[in-house]
């Protein structure tokens, strides 16, 4: 009786995890969850390069950010995928580590230390607005062309980052910026995984940044550009440690406690409540679960990216957002929590491979960042550039943030003209308060810190 039962536990847990997952009901299956979930991960593997790279520009251990940034990539996808049961995939995001590094480290002068322990405040916040309600009221408060123009302004200043350290824009006394060497090897392999990354793209590649990534990285090699692994040990190895950033956020708590800490703590607040809520819209009207215009278990999809954020700043990385790159796996048939759970085994397993680091160099990691900006300055379609009352605050948020390498400043120029155009269209009333207090918030901002 016992040996007939065997062959058959197999096929039970799979039952158990088709029925805990629904996907009967979501007209999915195990193989087709685990091929959308390993497409999910190809798409959005370049942040485990992308942000040690980024976020060692402000003084923190690339390994231990690597580390950091696998873990959490890890703790986020599964815990959306057991709590939500999305198909939504986690990591820290490009553009607030930028914003962490360039605008509030070597921008601000504030210490990476104090700076996780800003994302660690501002993911607290997300999760008790989650959990009472109020982040609906939020949502409403902040108009549309600024949420959109907030988004591109990100696009546009992630995409200066990458011409910047790929040496195709470079400084001039002159002109502030210019075009730089392009004789020079290092910003010729920009510009061919410029174009190579392009090229996939175009062609609707899954995974194209992260392949664009590879192929430059071997250009690299094979012109000398880039050290060649002399051995296994070069490319695979035991993880590194995270010892370095684990727990900082919580030494530095009690220097959080002014008012340029507030702006860097709203900022961080604000981009990733939208991103997270963008995303979960966008991914979830793909894959056919929003019911009646409404999307099921929103509040859980949320309160699974802030426990991420908190999770990420303690263990040493920028805040954690959902990533739009889970499209791909949708694409790829992913319904599921399950396509979630799968991209986070992976970000697990690449851990071991961390001395990839040393091959994934600036002007490899440059092409990422441009052609990120590319896909989030899509975001200028959906603003109505014919009402001048929105196209002035939302001009001026997308221009000030690569102009003053500033996303919070890009942000506090657009919140304080929006009030203004508005009031002066005769429109005064259609302004939430929030927004009149968050405009005199950023007006305090300027005349104090500015």
């Amino acid at each position: 009786m016992s040996t007939q039962m065997k062959p058959q536990q197999p096929k039970q847990k799979e039952n158990a995890i088709a029925r805990f997952f629904d996907f009967d009901g979501l007209g999915t299956n195990m193989r087709t969850e685990f091929i959308a979930g390993m497409t999910t991960f190809f798409a959005m593997a370049y942040i485990l390069f992308v942000n040690p790279n980024t976020l060692a520009d402000a003084g923190m251990n690339p390994g231990a950010v690597f580390g950091a940034t696998a873990l959490v990539a890890v703790i986020g996808s599964v815990t959306m995928g057991l709590l939500a049961n999305y198909p939504i995939a986690l990591a820290p995001g490009m553009g607030l580590n930028a914003f962490f590094a360039y605008s509030v480290v070597i921008g601000m002068g504030i210490p990476w230390e104090t700076a996780l322990s800003g994302v660690l405040v501002s993911g607290l916040v997300f999760m008790v607005l989650t959990a009472s309600g109020i982040r609906e009221t939020i949502i409403n408060a902040i108009p549309e062309p600024l949420k959109m123009a907030v988004a591109a302004g990100i696009g546009l200043f992630i995409a200066f980052i990458g011409l910047k350290t790929g040496g195709i824009v470079v400084a001039n006394e002159a002109t502030l910026v210019s075009l730089g060497n392009l004789g020079q090897g290092t910003t010729l392999l920009a510009v061919f995984g410029l174009v190579v990354s392009a090229i996939l793209m175009t062609r609707g590649i899954k995974g194209a940044i992260f392949f664009g990534m590879i192929l430059t990285a071997i250009a690299g090699m094979i012109f000398g550009l880039i050290p060649v692994p002399s051995g296994l040990g070069e490319i695979v190895s035991a993880p590194p440690s995270i010892a370095p950033t684990f727990g900082q956020a919580f030494l530095h708590f009690n220097e959080i406690f002014t008012v340029q800490m507030a702006v860097v703590i709203l900022t961080f607040f604000f981009v990733d409540f939208f991103d997270t809520a963008g995303t979960l819209v966008a991914v979830a009207n793909q894959a056919g679960l929003i019911k009646e215009n409404k999307v099921p278990r929103a509040g859980r999809a949320l309160i699974a990216d802030s426990t991420a954020t908190v999770a990420g700043s303690i263990l040493g990385t920028s805040t954690t957002v959902s990533y739009i790159e889970s499209s791909a796996g949708v694409a790829a048939g992913g319904r599921s929590g399950m396509t979630a759970i799968v991209t986070g085994l992976f970000f697990g397993l690449a851990l071991f491979f961390s001395p990839l680091l040393a091959v994934i160099t600036a002007p490899v990691t440059a092409p990422a960042l441009i052609i990120v900006g590319v896909l989030m300055a899509s975001s200028l379609l959906q603003i109505d550039w014919k009402k001048f009352e929105y196209a002035v605050p939302a001009f001026l948020t997308v221009i000030m943030m690569p102009l003053t390498y500033s996303i919070a400043t890009g942000i506090a120029f657009g919140f304080l003209f929006y009030p203004i155009t508005m009031i002066a269209k005769g429109r005064a009333k259609e302004v939430h308060p929030i927004m009149y207090a968050m405009s005199l918030g950023f007006l305090a901002y300027f005349i104090w810190l500015h």
